[in-house]
């Protein structure tokens, strides 16, 4: 893409110098940390305005050269939907590469989700709201924006919630800023998160709009159960929760797994309809998953007739990534549960390296 002359303005008026972000951060102090992931760092600030803001310090591993980083940040900045969480800042000075995001008071949904007292703030009016909020951003990333991003790690703890619980999808833009140069330990191998992985990424590295999808499908059965999916089979668990909600469905007693926390007279046909949707997306093959857009009219529409299922793909047990060079696997095996973070897992299921396919 060539960078216009409007663009380098646009790029100019979202510059923030490292001074500005060293005071708002008090100086990138462990107190104001709030998450850690694969990408770097995140810490909470205040401009000198009030404004509260997210700061992403990305890894100095990024080989991405100045020039690039700028233009897609540029593509990034331009995309603006509601339920994307917005980029409104970049530093790029002394080999630091920093993203300002704006601030969500309700941190991550992970946080809220899995915990068994805070998981009570999210009645089924939230939760709907939240299921719906995360479809109509992917849908802008896959189909309506100019860049049609494929997100690459939709997961829980990359949805956040800003002060009246609206989702807003967080990292859109770092898996292509970050596809093109990464090294070469982390592009030959899957960067994924365990129990959001489809599995034609997980086994073949296989990557397209189906594979957010099979992801989205995760959340939803999440948002209603209350449940992580882990997608390893040694929490205890005989049965990750795609299966077991699926074993519940088939024998007709799904209800059963809907989030206790969500009171005694929910709205057992929406609920259904859901999960039925949940379901759908995280179906084996990449082409029976619905497209994003077709959620959209499902969940939208009381009187379109959902398509039949069958059974879900099987969760990707969890293997180590097959040797020991890999610099991030450490970082990667021991995640922050805190809002912002960026659990993210790169995992080989055997010897083989495998290369990630980026459709355009």
């Amino acid at each position: 893409d060539s960078v216009s002359s409007d663009d380098i303005q646009s790029f100019d008026s979202l510059i923030l110098d490292l001074p500005t972000i060293r005071v708002a951060t008090d100086d990138f102090a462990d107190t104001k940390m709030i998450g850690q992931g694969g990408f770097g760092m995140v810490y909470k600030g205040v401009l000198p305005d009030g404004q509260e803001i997210a700061v992403k310090r990305l890894c100095q591993s990024s080989r991405q050269g100045i020039g690039e980083l700028k233009s897609e940040l540029i593509l990034v900045a331009k995309l603006y939907h509601k339920n994307l969480v917005r980029l409104i800042g970049v530093c790029l000075e002394q080999q630091e590469k920093i993203l300002v995001y704006e601030y969500m008071p309700n941190r991550s949904l992970d946080i809220v989700l899995f915990d068994t007292d805070k998981n009570r703030e999210l009645d089924w009016g939230k939760r709907f709201k939240i299921i719906n909020g995360i479809a109509r951003g992917l849908q802008y990333l896959h189909e309506d924006s100019q860049l049609k991003i494929v997100h690459r790690d939709l997961k829980a703890s990359n949805v956040l919630l800003d002060f009246d619980y609206s989702p807003k999808i967080s990292d859109f833009g770092l898996a292509k800023i970050f596809g093109g140069d990464q090294s070469e330990d982390v592009t030959n191998r899957i960067a994924g998160t365990y129990g959001y992985m489809a599995p034609e990424y997980a086994m073949r590295g296989n990557y397209s709009i189906k594979s957010d999808v099979f992801s989205f499908g995760v959340l939803v059965l999440e948002i209603i159960t209350g449940r992580r999916n882990t997608g390893s089979y040694d929490s205890g668990q005989d049965v990750d929760l795609l299966n077991l909600v699926w074993e519940h469905w088939t024998r007709g007693n799904v209800v059963e797994l809907i989030d206790p926390s969500l009171g005694d007279h929910p709205p057992i046909e929406q609920m259904l309809k859901c999960i039925h949707i949940g379901l759908l997306c995280v179906q084996k093959k990449p082409a029976s998953r619905p497209t994003i857009s077709s959620v959209n009219i499902m969940l939208s529409s009381n009187t379109v007739r959902l398509p039949s299922l069958s059974r879900p793909a099987f969760c990707i047990q969890e293997v180590s990534a097959s040797d020991g060079s890999n610099p991030y696997s450490e970082r990667y095996a021991r995640p922050r549960h805190s809002g912002y973070s960026d659990n993210s897992t790169v995992v080989s299921s055997n010897d083989l390296s495998i290369t990630e396919l980026v459709p355009r």
